[in-house]
């Protein structure tokens, strides 16, 4: 019987450090073998279990952010859901989006 997946919500620091590193070390070796999709999902599992070892009180309603990775590109949060962030980039064409907190760099450890 296959073990049901659980939810990062439900998991220790420990696990989703754990479930992080292995996250990585599947995308890296998708990445060797050329298979971008499963790469790509890979990496996005990844940041969403980094999500989950933040604290979302770091992260204010109102407060701009730079978005890891897009150096020079912001994000404007109007609201918080659980371990995503809602608003928009700044300068971008202005649609509301979700990204996960991991996402973005915030000034408190």
């Amino acid at each position: 019987m296959e073990q049901q997946e659980r939810r990062y919500s439900e998991m220790s620091q420990h696990e989703l450090q754990q479930e992080i590193a292995n996250l990585k070390e599947k995308a890296r070796k998708a990445e060797q073998l050329g298979i971008v999709n499963e790469f790509a999902v890979l990496e996005r599992k990844a940041l969403m279990a980094q999500a989950y070892l933040k604290n979302p009180e770091d992260y204010e309603p109102g407060g701009i952010y730079p978005i890891e990775g897009d150096p020079g590109v912001f994000f404007k949060i109007d609201y918080l859901n659980g371990v995503f962030a809602w608003g928009y980039r700044l300068g971008g064409d202005g649609k509301e989006e979700a990204l996960p907190i991991s996402l973005l760099k915030s000034d408190k450890k």
